[in-house]
């Protein structure tokens, strides 16, 4: 057990650490002389006392592990073995992210001798992914939530307003004569444009709101359980925020950059779908424009 490269600590029956080898000493920081012979294995991986798995296999507490570890990982395995994912917030190293497999130890009786747990370090891994999830879901400009996050969670808040039977709001965001900024002040300007837009319309959200990067210059914002009279609310806060910021417009017909926005809410129903509030708070985003731009437009009505 000393020599093997894979971290790993045995428990006796009494949930004692019988071994704490060399690998598990370089993971945690502890040394083996801290907690052999005592029932503190939790000390290198947490602030305060807390079972580790071959704790559970021991007291024959194998049904709480759903409850101290979210990510569980055992397809065919007996239910006296447990396999388990999580983040620990280690004492002497800082936050890792591990994943844990405990095995009984039986003797030629069959009665339980010990409990053998090791680990794996998957930090790096799970960065990793955290990263390539980030990539899916977000913006690499703006950093908000990109197309595809967007069609998801519209998808999804429409159904939760029609389980809810509670209205569902929409913001279409465009960016006043965009090309003509960005053919004046070049990509690298146009960019930095749409980042401070981009703040300013997260600025206003509510923690369960949702804003997106749609495409170019036009951005969407999913108000979950806002009236009409709320979105147009919040659509002339993003409106004046917008103006404030007073990002020179050196080539369009106001003195500072600006939006239009359509605004629509709906009454989800079986007979409706997301598709129709799109389009509805498309048609009052085009009215905007047409209407001399840097101004908001609502339906005629809330039920689409």
């Amino acid at each position: 057990m000393q020599m093997l490269a894979i971290p790993a600590f045995v428990l006796d029956t009494s949930c004692k650490v019988m071994i704490w080898n060399r690998a598990c000493e370089h993971l945690t920081g502890v040394p083996g002389c801290e907690v052999l012979g005592t029932s503190d294995q939790w000390r290198g991986f947490h602030d305060e006392p807390r079972p580790s798995l071959a704790d559970l296999v021991i007291q024959n507490r194998t049904d709480e592990i759903h409850q101290l570890y979210p990510r569980q990982v055992n397809p065919g395995r007996p239910a006296s073995h447990l396999t388990a994912e999580s983040w620990c917030d280690m004492p002497r190293v800082g936050r890792r992210y591990l994943a844990a497999d405990a095995s009984p130890i039986l003797g030629d009786d069959g009665s339980l001798v010990a409990v053998v747990q090791t680990l794996r370090d998957l930090t790096d891994e799970k960065m990793a992914q955290i990263k390539l999830e980030q990539l899916a879901t977000r913006d690499g400009l703006t950093g908000l939530a990109n197309r595809r996050c967007f069609d998801d969670t519209l998808l999804a808040e429409w159904a939760r307003a029609m389980r809810q039977s509670q209205p569902l709001s929409l913001l279409m965001v465009d960016v006043d004569n965009f090309k003509s900024y960005n053919d004046a002040n070049g990509h690298l300007g146009g960019d930095e444009c749409l980042k401070r837009i981009a703040g300013a319309v997260s600025g206003e959200m509510r923690a369960n709101d949702l804003v997106a990067r749609y495409g170019g210059e036009e951005f969407a914002v999913i108000l979950p359980n806002q009236s009409l009279k709320g979105a147009a609310i919040v659509a002339e806060r993003i409106r004046s925020r917008v103006e404030r910021l007073q990002v020179p417009n050196r080539n369009g017909a106001s003195t500072y950059v600006t939006v239009s926005i359509g605004a629509a809410t709906a009454l989800a129903a079986p007979d409706s779908s997301p598709g129709e509030l799109l389009a509805i708070a498309d048609a009052a985003l085009y009215r905007a424009k047409h209407m001399g731009r840097n101004r908001i437009s609502l339906p005629l009505t809330e039920t689409c």
